[in-house]
């Protein structure tokens, strides 16, 4: 056998999550007490017992990392993020917790007008120059995969160079991101009593240009009664489609408007937010086969209620993923550890549901089928976590336990963080 480029030892357990979301996630999670993890190539090549390891996997050049009774497990995915955007807004945050609405806020100039104004006038180089540190922040948290969504530019020229930034940041760091066309994010001020003006404009003109360049994975609408209607969002979705793009949907977040029914009909990848969603929505969901991806820290942000129902999403069958969305409007945080605790504590999932979702669950929601998982064969991404258990990392509320990284067989990360009880 040919020897191993790293191997990882001296786990409290390995999860190897080869189980499947319809069973119980403790269980689909796979625990190997006491295991090694071995990666050739970038790749997984041995889960086990180090005592079973086959003649010849340790070499000379074997790169060996001391888990020092942590856990290991597959490096988390952020299935939702704008991590491109230009601007801040800590002084409508501000005014927000002194009890101002987002109407009055928006009607002073601000809310997501001030961002697109911001990234309008924000050059190539200065987003990827604000972008950059966000995505290593995820990074130093476990993540090695993010979607990334445009969404703050609402005309042609600008959700290009968000795209294009996407593109170049993925040069330029070890985590990998999925680029997602928002270009109906909201209607821009410009074409506020011209609707049908904007819609034509991201058929006619946006998708074409994104699909050109090859610049976008997937193609995303915020449904809503402030945002885009069923059948606005029906028409723009199927034309990405046509072009390449696979659907996905803002669903049912302010008001239960038909999102998650328009998702299972256009087979969505995912239908994100959900903090509305009806029995009805989560049979279609269901019965489509589409992934409901939470994002607890935006509804923790926005002080709203009620929180997704994530244990009800998850008892109706539907595969479960977990991103932070952070954006510069109602989640400002690159936090996953705050993620997971909210994903227990508020949507109801258990420490192994919260898990899969943030790991498994999301390299799912993004067609990834050889990430989020470490059997034989899979992408060489994980994390050698400071605690002996994955219970530990919702408990221990927003502390990131990420003490080593890896990204296709090679350290990215390297945390001092103390082992924790």
């Amino acid at each position: 056998m040919d020897a191993l480029d790293l191997l990882v030892r001296n786990t409290s357990e390995v999860l190897t999550l080869e189980g499947t979301h319809r069973e119980p996630a403790d269980a689909a999670l796979t625990s190997r007490p006491h295991a090694c993890v071995g990666i050739r190539a970038g790749r997984i090549a041995y889960v086990g017992a180090e005592a079973t390891l086959p003649p010849g996997s340790v070499g000379t050049g074997t790169e060996v990392l001391d888990a020092k009774g942590g856990f290991v497990g597959p490096a988390f995915v952020d299935p939702h993020t704008h991590l491109v955007f230009a601007g801040e807004r800590s002084a409508e945050f501000d005014l927000r917790n002194q009890g101002a609405t987002y109407l009055e806020i928006a009607k002073a100039g601000g809310g997501i007008v001030s961002t697109v104004r911001a990234t309008r006038a924000a050059s190539e180089e200065e987003l990827v120059r604000l972008a950059l540190p966000r995505v290593q922040r995820l990074l130093a948290q476990g993540v090695t995969v993010a979607e990334v969504k445009s969404g703050y530019g609402l005309d042609v020229e600008t959700e290009l160079k968000m795209l294009r930034v996407v593109r170049r940041l993925n040069t330029m760091t070890p985590v990998e991101l999925v680029p997602t066309l928002l270009c109906a994010h909201a209607l821009p001020a410009e074409y506020r009593e011209r609707r049908e003006d904007y819609v034509r404009l991201c058929i006619d003109e946006i998708l074409p240009a994104v699909a050109q360049e090859s610049l976008a994975r997937f193609c995303d609408v915020f449904v809503e009664d402030s945002a885009f209607t069923v059948d606005e969002a029906r028409r723009i979705l199927t034309a990405g489609r046509e072009l390449g793009m696979q659907p996905r949907l803002h669903a049912d977040q302010l008001t239960a408007f038909g999102a998650s029914e328009l998702a299972a009909e256009l087979g969505a990848a995912t239908a994100d937010h959900l903090e509305q969603v009806t029995d009805a929505g989560l049979r279609a969901l269901a019965a489509a086969n589409v992934t409901a991806v939470l994002v607890p820290t935006s509804t923790l942000f926005l002080r709203m209620r009620p929180y997704a129902p994530g244990r009800r999403i998850r008892d109706a069958g539907l595969n479960v993923a977990l991103g932070t969305n952070v954006n510069p409007g109602s989640a400002m945080s690159e936090n996953t550890a705050l993620a997971l605790g909210l994903a227990c504590l508020e949507n109801g999932l258990s420490a192994a549901e919260a898990y899969w979702a943030a790991t498994r669950g999301a390299a799912l929601s993004l067609g990834l089928q050889r990430q989020g998982r470490l059997a034989v064969g899979d992408a060489g991404d994980l994390v050698l976590f400071s605690c002996a258990s994955f219970r530990h990392l919702p408990y221990h509320l927003g502390i990131g336990h990420a003490r080593t990284v890896v990204k296709a067989g090679r350290v990215v990360v390297q945390q001092e963080l103390n082992s924790c009880g």
